[in-house]
């Protein structure tokens, strides 16, 4: 979420024709097309889907502030002299979780890894007997809340909450 994405389609000398087709998981379809005989383009993508022209290289496509609503199939269709090229992405945005740790009111630490896309995945040390708690969102996000359960009577004071995520990886600790 955020970043920028560039997709690309194999360069290809000739090129008659060229059409981005977009099937996004949310929202309508859309295209880009070039065609060199005329030297036009055609653009009915939202305003942060553009080409990308590189000299030397096919021009690619590329998403600018990728968000969660452009998941989804991105065929690129390229006709030449030598004859119809297809390639096809499946874009898969990943949203890191926002962390969080802090103690209940019965004084026991609560690690939320918020608003993560997949979810993310909570750990404890010390090892910890919790089982995480899986809140899905309109958005295909997902918000993990795990409560410390301690193993045994003889735990430290200091609590840390271990997050792992395909975005990265985070810990905090806490003192309840």
């Amino acid at each position: 979420i955020g970043d920028s994405s560039v997709l690309t389609c194999p360069f290809k000398e000739n090129i008659t024709l060229l059409t981005w087709k977009i099937s996004p998981k949310v929202g309508g379809p859309c295209t880009l097309s070039y065609r060199a005989d005329t030297n036009m383009t055609h653009n009915n993508c939202s305003n942060n889907i553009n080409w990308k022209f590189r000299p030397g290289l096919a021009a690619a496509l590329e998403i600018q502030q990728v968000r969660i609503a452009q998941e989804g199939n991105y065929i690129c269709e390229v006709v030449t002299t030598d004859g119809n090229f297809h390639t096809t992405y499946h874009l898969t945005v990943l949203a890191p979780p926002r962390l969080s740790l802090y103690c209940d009111k019965d004084r026991s630490p609560v690690c939320e890894a918020a608003v993560g896309k997949p979810p993310a995945q909570v750990s404890w040390v010390p090892e910890s007997n919790s089982t995480a708690e899986e809140k899905w969102h309109h958005n295909g996000t997902v918000t993990v809340l795990s409560r410390f359960t301690a193993r045994s009577t003889r735990v430290t004071n200091m609590i840390t909450c271990m997050v792992s995520h395909p975005a990265g990886n985070w810990s905090q600790s806490i003192v309840c």
